[in-house]
């Protein structure tokens, strides 16, 4: 029988800002996805930050109208919970007034993964706030190309043969599928840009999935700064694929990503433990890791990946690295560079005051020995 897992996920409100969601709204959410759970085999639900994510188990396949209305009327009835309460940013992710058959372009992440059950299933879902989907880029590649990261690429049979990367330009909205090892250049070139180039899925060459992640860039969709886009994505463990402590220990070196306060800084990606709110301490980025085994699409779990004594060292070493960029201030590379600023409008405002002062100046360099075409001096 083929199981889908989907984890669809929205910021709804918070609590004085992005922090968390109120525990009514949580159980706003929970009592609606409660009441059609006819149409599921199990789901577990929490937060990562002020967004809420719906794991869900069922066999309606991706994409499934049913099921991704059942998630967008449980965010529905979340934000009428922000509303009353006076959250902040009551329905900020909900971007369409009213449901079109698929939450994806509306606001919602969604990750989504179609498969044959295997008899021990296992996958985990790393969900993240006040980020961008290019922060799953660094991970995923230690994960499934980067030996020294995972040696597991050498000594399992299955991963050594290398996997198909799904790569989306989510400026274009266009789609490709780069072959380990052959392409190994050309996906490193286009990793090396996550505000542009995210991984969208993983398979084996063979086709089965392995990774499935949210892709959608609200900044994109709403034409305005409405919020990061706090993806999710679902990775597959054990036997074929890489294993759980593989999965988990990518993300041990909390690298830069796009994010933070106003969503226009570079900053370190930390793990925290399960349902945490997000920091005010400039909104460190944050990434959750939910464990879960899976058997007839019913859930054990999710164990709380994260949450043991050694990434206690990680999130100092996290914090450590966003003090140190925090405290250049608002030069460049601490801040996002001006096409990648979520808060562009404003600065566009203030940089029409200096273009409005700009003069011509006096003397301009003699160009006529220039080359015309720069040749490599090696």
């Amino acid at each position: 029988m083929k199981i889908t897992v989907s984890v669809i996920k929205a910021d709804v409100g918070g609590i004085g800002g992005h922090t968390r969601p109120s525990d009514n709204l949580i159980q706003a959410v929970r009592d609606t996805v409660s009441a059609s759970s006819d149409l599921l085999i199990d789901h577990y639900i929490g937060y990562c930050g002020d967004d809420v994510h719906i794991v869900m188990s069922h066999t309606h396949g991706v994409d499934n109208e049913k099921i991704h209305k059942l998630a967008y009327d449980s965010f529905v009835a979340g934000t009428a919970v922000a509303k009353k309460e006076g959250l902040y940013g009551a329905g900020q992710d909900l971007l369409k007034d009213s449901f079109s058959g698929n939450v994806k372009g509306m606001g919602p992440g969604v990750a989504e993964l179609e498969f044959e059950e295997r008899a021990n299933e296992a996958f985990t879902v790393f969900a993240a706030d006040k980020t961008e989907p290019g922060c799953f880029n660094y991970p995923m590649y230690r994960l499934f190309v980067d030996a020294l990261s995972n040696t597991g690429l050498i000594v399992n049979k299955s991963l050594a043969k290398g996997v198909d990367f799904y790569i989306m330009d989510v400026e274009e909205a266009t789609i490709a599928k780069l072959s380990l090892w052959e392409d190994k250049p050309v996906l490193e070139a286009a990793l090396m840009y996550p505000g542009r180039y995210v991984i969208s899925s993983i398979t084996t060459k063979d086709g089965e999935p392995i990774m499935d992640a949210s892709t959608d860039r609200l900044h994109n969709i709403a034409g305005t700064y409405v919020g990061k886009d706090d993806p999710v994505c679902i990775v597959r463990t054990q036997k074929m694929f890489p294993a759980t402590e593989e999965a988990g220990s990518v993300f041990n070196n909390p690298h830069y990503v796009a994010g933070n306060t106003r969503g226009s800084h570079n900053m370190p990606l930390m793990p925290v433990k399960l349902n945490s709110a997000a920091t005010i301490n400039f909104c460190i980025p944050i990434v959750q890791s939910l464990v879960f085994s899976m058997h007839d699409g019913k859930f054990t779990g999710p164990f709380d990946g994260f949450s043991t004594p050694d990434w206690d060292y990680i999130r100092e070493q996290a914090t450590i690295k966003a003090l140190a960029i925090r405290s250049q201030g608002f030069i460049h590379p601490a801040t996002l560079v001006p096409d990648e600023l979520e808060y562009a409008e404003g600065y566009k405002d203030v940089m029409t005051g200096l273009k409005e002062k700009m003069i011509p100046m006096d003397s301009k360099s003699d160009t006529s020995e220039r080359k015309e075409n720069y040749e490599d001096p090696d």
